[in-house]
């Protein structure tokens, strides 16, 4: 009876022991977890930058293979802050109820060595390690006073920079690369955020016109994952922020002129176009192919192709209709095209049937009578 009551604790003792470590084991794995999130970057407005995030919004994730893409083509934008529909880019001037504006966020994350910049080359924007440079340079080719921060080192250089002296006021236009590719898996033509570069606008010691110096250049995936924790508005009707810096730059909210397009000879359209009412002609042009370029893609219905010779017709006969022309025109989109005959087809469908009225039949008489033998008969 002993025996069998020590066998018995026995085996209770190991059941605990292995339980136990079992738990450990679990309670390990949750440290682990939870210290490998420490070490995520975090940010001094608290926001927290996993490797998830990182490589959700990393370039490879965001752009397709060279399998899947058949044409793309880089466009040079300037985006102007003056512009009211880039005015979110610009304020707040100051923090305010933790909302940044977008300079400040990249002069934060350059400061603690949160994102790389790279040198600002005219025409050739090459992000590799060669070209990259160092946020101290930057500082000190700027005149941006800062003090080295806590845990700084010589191969992790990090700086402390006071908010007031981040020249925001300056920085009044940014340099940003589109690509605009078409993808084949959804045949979309899409426009992609390659990079962003601030330009500083100062004037000299003797007045006059504002010089533009651009700054650096940021990636835009690098950027991504701080962008889209920063929420802004967008209307003035309705001061709830109800996107982010993300969705700004990924909808194409913002409002900016061509200044260049890749091209052979590496030249800007100023040099390319030196007069302003070519420059402007050149832009729309290239504007107007990008909108346009999935239309062309689609072979035109038999309504389409007569809308669109009725309308050349209307403007080569001059007419002053401008109606007309415009209900030519509108006939073009295969849309409104649809919708029109649908609406027509049932208008069609749920009109009344006209009653046709009877007639009646004279009675028919024997088979042996006839027209001619009836008037005999009545003479």
């Amino acid at each position: 009876m002993y025996k069998i009551l020590k066998n018995t604790m026995l085996a209770v003792a190991l059941v605990c022991i292995s339980a136990s470590a079992f738990a450990q084991d679990e309670n390990s794995g949750v440290v682990r977890r939870r210290s490998a999130d420490r070490n995520a970057p975090k940010q001094q407005d608290g926001t927290v930058v996993t490797e998830r995030m990182q490589s959700f919004f990393s370039e490879d994730n965001s752009s397709i293979s060279d399998a899947d893409r058949q044409w793309m083509r880089v466009i040079y934008r300037s985006i102007d802050l003056d512009k009211d529909k880039n005015a979110p880019l610009y304020f707040p001037e100051e923090p305010v109820d933790g909302q940044e504006n977008l300079f400040r966020i990249i002069m934060r994350l350059l400061a603690q060595g949160t994102v790389p910049s790279y040198e600002y080359l005219d025409g050739r924007e090459i992000f590799t390690d060669k070209y990259r440079i160092k946020t101290r340079d930057v500082l000190d080719r700027f005149y941006i006073p800062y003090t080295e921060a806590k845990g700084s080192t010589e191969k992790n250089p990090k700086f402390t920079i006071d908010e007031n002296d981040i020249p925001t006021n300056e920085v009044l236009s940014y340099y940003i690369v589109e690509r605009w590719e078409f993808d084949t898996r959804s045949n979309r033509l899409r426009p992609v955020v390659e990079a962003i570069c601030p330009v500083l606008h100062r004037t000299g010691d003797f007045g006059g016109d504002a010089l533009k110096y651009p700054m650096f250049w940021v990636k835009f995936s690098d950027l991504r994952p701080y962008l889209a924790a920063q929420t802004i508005f967008v209307d003035d009707d309705n001061n709830l922020p109800t996107c982010t810096y993300d969705d700004f730059f990924t909808l194409s909210m913002y409002d900016g002129d061509i200044y260049k397009t890749r091209n052979l000879k590496n030249k800007s359209m100023v040099q390319l176009y030196p007069d302003p009412d070519n420059l402007k002609k050149a832009q729309d042009s290239i504007q107007n192919r990008l909108d346009t370029f999935e239309k062309k893609l689609w072979v035109p219905t038999r309504e389409e192709v007569i809308a669109a010779r009725e309308a050349r017709e209307a403007l080569a006969a001059g007419k002053s209709d401008s109606t007309a022309i415009e209900s030519a025109i509108e006939k073009t989109s295969p849309t409104r095209a649809t919708a029109r005959s649908t609406k027509r087809s049932t208008k069609r469908s749920d009109a009344p049937k006209a009653k046709k009225p009877k007639v009646s039949k004279p009675k028919s008489t024997s088979s042996s009578s006839n027209a001619v033998r009836s008037v005999r008969r009545r003479k």
